[in-house]
């Protein structure tokens, strides 16, 4: 007998379309209303809508589209009724009325602009009058369509300190009168080290989600690999574009093979290396080939020092083949370039695989007291993983138990208490 399905279920699938497509609605109604604080309202105001007349009149066709036409209506009608906006409505109002419900607005091109509304939000989120944690913040909030706790998560501190950075953040946008526009010369490159983050969390949430069912969200991934191509077309003199490009262009090429048949996690040394995409693998070896050829001198950057780890892993044929020292070598060269407590301890575990696990283990245990990981489901992760391998047994179980206590994936808990029962 088929289940009826629940009475949520409806609101469930909205909600779900309204964070896939949400970036993309609070970036073309931002170019509208010129306010970013402003289009997430009437992106939210579209998802009321949507709440209220899609069980009723069924979804559209297509759902992403309707939320963009109705988000753009509203904000055209919001632009109609400020007076400070006339004279850009008699330019654009016609033009903007037409195009609304096809997601997109024409404008005049211009060979140094960036041709791409998700872009230009990150880059006016990104902007100087803001701190570096209210513009990452800001902008995983606005387009990754990361919720405070994801992102509180992300950078491990408490979910009320995201939340009043992003309030801030919007209020001073607009008290600012900050446009919604594209920074050009030394402003743009000001703004690159910010934009770079946000893309590079963007995917990382994709990649392993930090809550929910799945372990994957393949559509952030896909908007910051995108992102990231579309930057390194625009900055083609910049090595960490080039660098962070080479690294999502690698990571994302093992997708296929990070889940199994149930969407369950499957670890890098038990992956099919024969389902990894190839073609992003090539992409990423000739990205990082360009940052190498546009480097200018004093070593390289975290992105560029990332992907040539990444692409150790890639040309491996298998787990065991794996040039591991070097890896240790390169998290050595990126923990003195960008000290973190999580870059130590993803050292810890190439260390532990060059030298041994008792090597992993003593600088896994030096960070046990590291604030800043005191949350981190990782950590007890890869401590209980070199106490398995030291014969340790019980007390890598107590180290998997306590990791799956802490992490809010589903399918990464599922994972862990599978390794608990292992050592029992």
């Amino acid at each position: 007998m088929t289940p009826e399905p629940s009475a949520d279920a409806p609101a469930h699938a909205i909600e779900t379309v309204f964070r896939i497509e949400s970036p993309r609605i609070i970036a073309g109604v931002a170019r509208i209303v010129r306010d970013v604080g402003i289009a997430e309202e009437l992106a939210q105001d579209a998802l009321v809508a949507a709440l209220e007349q899609w069980p009723r009149e069924g979804v559209p066709g297509n759902p992403g589209a309707w939320l963009m036409a109705t988000a753009k209506h509203r904000a055209i009608d919001l632009v109609r009724r400020r007076e400070r906006y006339a004279r850009k409505l008699v330019e654009m109002g016609r033009d903007l009325e037409a195009s609304a419900p096809h997601g997109h607005i024409d404008e005049p091109a211009d060979p140094d602009d960036i041709d791409d509304d998700l872009l230009r939000l990150v880059f006016t989120a990104c902007h100087p009058v803001l701190s570096a944690e209210a513009r990452i913040a800001l902008t995983l909030r606005l387009l990754g369509g990361l919720t405070t706790v994801e992102i509180a998560r992300a950078y491990l501190v408490p979910e009320a300190t995201v939340a009043q950075r992003i309030v801030r953040a919007k209020r001073t946008l607009a008290a600012k009168a900050v446009a919604f526009e594209v920074p050009y010369g030394p402003e743009r490159e000001a703004r690159l080290g910010s934009v770079l983050e946000v893309i590079y969390l963007i995917f990382n949430e994709g990649y392993a989600a930090t809550a929910g069912d799945d372990l994957l969200r393949p559509a952030l991934c896909e908007d910051a690999l995108r992102l990231a191509r579309v930057l390194a077309e625009l900055m083609p003199k910049e090595p960490e574009v080039h660098g962070l490009a080479a690294l999502l262009e690698i990571q994302a090429s093992r997708s296929a093979a990070r889940t199994g048949p149930s969407g369950e996690p499957v670890l890098l040394k038990d992956q099919q290396r024969s389902r990894w995409n190839r073609l992003l693998i090539r992409r990423g070896f000739a990205a990082l080939a360009r940052a190498e050829a546009v480097s200018t001198g004093g070593g390289p950057g975290p992105y560029v020092l990332q992907a040539a780890i990444a692409a150790c892993h890639a040309h491996a044929y298998s787990y065991e083949e794996t040039d591991w020292a070097r890896i240790a070598t390169l998290y050595g060269l990126l923990a003195a370039r960008t000290p973190s407590p999580v870059v130590e301890l993803n050292r810890a575990v190439a260390v532990s695989m060059a030298e041994g696990p008792g090597a992993g283990l003593a600088i896994v245990d030096a960070l046990v007291d590291e604030p800043a990981l005191r949350g981190y489901y990782l950590l007890p992760s890869v401590r209980g993983d070199l106490l398995v391998r030291l014969g340790r047994v019980g007390e890598a179980r107590a180290e998997f138990e306590r990791a799956a206590s802490l992490t809010r994936n589903e399918r990464e808990r599922g994972l862990l208490l599978g390794r608990a029962e292992e050592c029992g």
